[in-house]
């Protein structure tokens, strides 16, 4: 007999139900824990990665800490090598000392002339420069080019030809000057009044050639310490012949090539030892190759003999005032980018004599701001005169450029 109330064990050899449902929470269960296992493992390496990056940093960081709690280097030359742990080098006060060699550095590289730094306490050399140029020298580098062409540079054909034959065809093509045997012109003096195309002419130049453009002002080369000038010089000229092919373009070279007199002051001198320092670099030892020199000035009655001679500007290219052809194509250039209604070129021509190429494109602005207060969208041949009226009474009173024909009379 079976009693009452008792599990009756099932012959079939299946699990009751409750006890398979019993088996599938554990599997679940199971089944979440090993997929937070495998999530903190995932965050456990993310963290380790991101641990070792931080330790790195704060390495970098202790190093750079370090390095600003160092004394400063002192920069100075090395002059002379006297064996393979001693050298003679010179501080940047002037000082002389014999130092020791960092025997870590390339002895080959070890050369006199080279910069180097000095520790502050022994003056050993710690470790090598490169050669730096002076910010206004490498900032002197023309990167863009100017939109300025030749076709921009109207009536002044004849100069054009000869600054290309002087300039760029040694560049382009030197075979022809060693077929003749000859050695081509270094450079080109361009002298003429104000406004007439100077400056203008050497951003043709620079637009049209493929060699490196290095522009510099007179003035920037007149500096106030003793020196300072003839550096800069020779930076500029070594800047240039890394660069070759280049093209040095000196503008207002007056400022530092004016006549050397006797009775100067301290800073005419220095001036002076910075033209004896460009006179050295133009025709000196050391051959320029492929470097050629244009430089402007409009007072050419100053400049020193030395600077004039053949030899260092072999060209001496005279850029005048606009005659009434040249005053014509300039002012067709200028009006060829303007909204013109029936201009009278001729008349505008005869009004102008004696007037600039400066002055002729002050005249085209002067007449389109003319048509502006009027609220018109085009110029006319009356703007034009008006405006030739009001330049002309600027000129009669002095307040524009000097008179050209007074300042070479």
């Amino acid at each position: 007999m079976i009693g009452m109330g008792t599990d009756v064990e099932r012959t079939d050899g299946k699990m009751p139900n409750n006890a398979d449902d019993d088996l599938r929470s554990l599997e679940e269960a199971y089944s979440d824990l090993r997929e937070e296992t495998q999530q903190l493992i995932n965050e456990r390496t993310s963290l380790e990665a991101e641990m070792r990056t931080l330790r790195k940093k704060i390495e970098r960081l202790e190093e750079n800490v370090n390095l600003l709690k160092m004394p400063p280097l002192i920069v100075g030359h090395i002059q002379d090598i006297l064996d393979h742990e001693r050298a003679i080098v010179r501080s940047s006060n002037g000082t002389v000392f014999q130092v020791s060699l960092n025997q870590r550095l390339d002895p080959d590289k070890l050369k006199p002339g080279t910069r180097v730094a000095l520790n502050q306490d022994s003056l050993s050399v710690v470790e090598l420069l490169h050669e730096a140029w002076d910010p206004m020298v490498s900032g002197a580098e023309m990167v863009e080019k100017p939109t300025i062409t030749y076709a921009d540079v109207a009536g002044l054909d004849e100069q054009v030809e000869s600054v290309r034959e002087a300039i760029e065809l040694p560049l382009v093509k030197p075979e022809l000057f060693e077929k003749v045997g000859i050695v081509p012109p270094k450079g080109v003096l361009l002298v003429g009044p104000p406004g007439c195309g100077k400056t203008l002419l050497a951003k043709a130049v620079a637009n049209h050639t493929e060699a490196t453009f290095i522009r510099m002002v007179g003035s920037e080369l007149a500096q106030k310490y003793i020196g300072e000038g003839g550096r800069m010089v020779r930076e500029l000229f070594s800047l240039a012949k890394e660069k070759a092919p280049s093209v040095i373009f000196l503008d207002e070279i007056d400022a530092i090539g004016a006549k050397r007199l006797d009775g100067s002051t301290s800073g005419d001198r220095e001036v002076q030892r910075t033209l004896m320092q460009l006179l050295a670099e133009l025709d000196g030892f050391d051959a320029l190759q492929d470097v050629k020199i244009i430089a402007a000035t409009n007072r050419p009655d100053i400049l020193d003999d030395a600077l004039l001679r053949p030899g260092r500007f072999d060209r001496v290219i005279e850029i005048p005032i606009p005659d009434d052809a040249s005053r014509k194509a300039i002012l067709s250039v200028h009006l060829s980018n303007m909204n013109t209604k029936k201009i009278n070129i001729g008349r505008i021509v005869d009004r102008t004599k004696g007037y600039s190429g400066a002055e002729l494109k002050a005249t085209c602005v002067e007449a389109g701001m003319i048509a502006i207060r009027d609220e018109r969208s085009s110029v006319s041949s009356q703007d034009m005169m008006d405006a030739i009226s009001r330049l002309d009474k600027k000129r009669a009173q002095g307040t524009s450029v000097r008179s050209p024909e007074a300042l070479y009379s």
